[in-house]
């Protein structure tokens, strides 16, 4: 552990003990900052990130469990440590109950308070490593549809890692199959909600008229049927995030009800009187265009300016050829281990034919076609006659490289090396032949048209120009 990157903060209203618990933490090689208030010290925790703060409890504006409690909205990761001259068990168990890692009665023994900071310092990096580990198990657990060394995919991904941590709303928008659901749950695990609910609703498997008490919840006697009170979505997803599928497709009266909610964070139940508050993070998708929904008097526009801080836009699975080798052989080591079937491979030529499908059904469509293939596929490599009858009824019929009207030159032939490599050959020195140049003007354009993948370097024998 360096502890020159650990950032302390020592709380307390005795300027002296203050500073002599920060000076002691300092020799230990920490940095050590330190407040004689509650509200300074509020507002050092949302300017900067604490590893841990050591507080007192009884203070004149605002007591330590509170600062606690006010903080812990803000910095979910920071450990607590707090001191009291009133040290009793009481006191002690509420600490705890409020998520403190321990408490030091005064006057401050400095053999403990060190042994005592070391201790909580490394519970917080078993909790970031087990935040990590889940992480990796769900992915472990169902296999990603956002993999690809695609731009497209890459931009995805660096934006949602973005956004992850923040707070604004999200609109994630794309065809079905792209992996909608799969980008809003990766926002929920890797923000500081991570270990709060991720509530879904389907905004158009819902009738208008239940749509009010699904997402507010409802008190007793409300209407018929109504035998307790039921709290919603909302409520449910309170600290955490509420994701909203479909939300093209939600009624004008729910858009209504939906934008009062992201505007002042507060509602009431159906047939309650109670204004509720809660703290939740909207990520919304639609597979519809949003923007001609406005125009056509479907959307309100308000909302969509609400709901589109932050857009991720979900590639087409036909845009991003190349990324389907790299999710095949995911799909095919998630379903073998599945079903436990021995592992196998798909044969190049298999694997080119699906490549040049267009996925209709996108990324779902894909993984779908590949359990398939695990349990009707006997050995164990996947070839052509093993395919479903639509990808090889689709091949023959159809051409492989179109171009469009108006397309420049350079766009041609950028579409014309994306297709052969993808589509063709993967070979380099093949699709060089295949495209009739060198391999060494090949390397040159696919640096110049961005096609080489992240962290690939160029060839060695490549010009600057050719």
């Amino acid at each position: 552990m360096d502890k020159s990157k650990i950032n302390l903060l020592v709380v307390d209203d005795e300027r002296g003990l203050c500073a002599g618990l920060q000076e002691a933490l300092r020799r230990e090689g920490y940095v050590v900052d330190a407040a004689h208030d509650a509200a300074t010290a509020m507002r050092l925790v949302s300017e900067r990130l604490y590893n841990l703060v050591l507080t007192d409890i009884k203070m004149p504006d605002m007591s330590g469990l509170q600062l606690l409690r006010e903080a812990r909205r803000k910095a979910r990761d920071t450990q607590f440590i707090l001191m009291t001259a009133y040290g009793t068990v009481e006191s002690a168990v509420e600490a705890m109950k409020e998520g403190a890692y321990d408490y030091l009665s005064k006057p401050i023994d400095l053999h403990r308070l060190r042994a005592l900071v070391m201790k909580a310092l490394e519970f917080q990096s078993v909790v970031a490593e087990n935040a990590e580990l889940r992480l990796r198990l769900q992915k472990r657990s169902e296999p990603s549809l956002l993999l690809g060394h695609s731009e497209s995919m890459r931009a995805v991904t660096r934006l949602a890692d973005e956004v992850a941590r923040s707070e604004v709303t999200v609109l994630i928008e794309g065809e079905s199959g792209t992996g909608k659901e799969i980008v809003a749950r990766t926002l929920h695990l890797k923000s500081p909600r991570a270990d709060r609910p991720f509530i879904s609703v389907n905004c158009a498997a819902l009738p208008e008229q239940l749509l009010e008490a699904e997402l507010f919840g409802h008190v007793k006697g409300a209407f018929t049927g109504a035998v307790m009170d039921k709290p919603g979505r909302f409520q449910l997803a309170d600290g955490g995030t509420l994701f909203l599928d479909e939300i093209g497709d939600l009624s004008p009266k729910g858009q209504g009800d939906l934008l009062r909610v992201l505007e002042d964070g507060t509602f009431r139940m159906v047939g309650g009187t109670k204004l509720m508050r809660v703290d939740v993070r909207v990520v919304a998708a639609t597979n519809k265009n949003l923007q001609e929904a406005v125009k056509l008097g479907r959307f309100r526009e308000d909302l969509l300016y609400r709901l589109q801080i932050v857009p991720i836009l979900l590639p087409p699975l036909r845009e991003r050829a190349e990324d389907i080798p790299l999710l095949v052989d995911s799909f095919l080591e998630h379903f073998t281990a599945k079903h436990k079937r021995p592992r196998k491979t798909m044969a190049a030529d298999a694997l080119q034919l699906c490549q040049r499908f267009p996925w209709p059904g996108n990324v779902r469509q894909l993984r779908n076609t590949i359990e398939g293939l695990v349990i009707t596929t006997k050995g164990t490599t996947v070839r052509v006659p093993d395919l479903p009858a639509f990808l090889v009824a689709h091949d023959r019929t159809t051409p492989a490289f179109a171009v469009r009207p108006g397309m420049t030159v350079a766009e041609v032939e950028k579409l014309l090396i994306r297709q052969t490599l993808t589509h063709v050959t993967a070979n380099r020195e093949e699709a060089a032949r295949r495209l009739g140049i060198s391999r060494r003007a090949l390397q040159y354009k696919l640096k110049e048209y961005g096609l080489l993948h992240d962290g690939e370097p160029p060839d060695p024998e490549t010009p600057a120009s050719e």
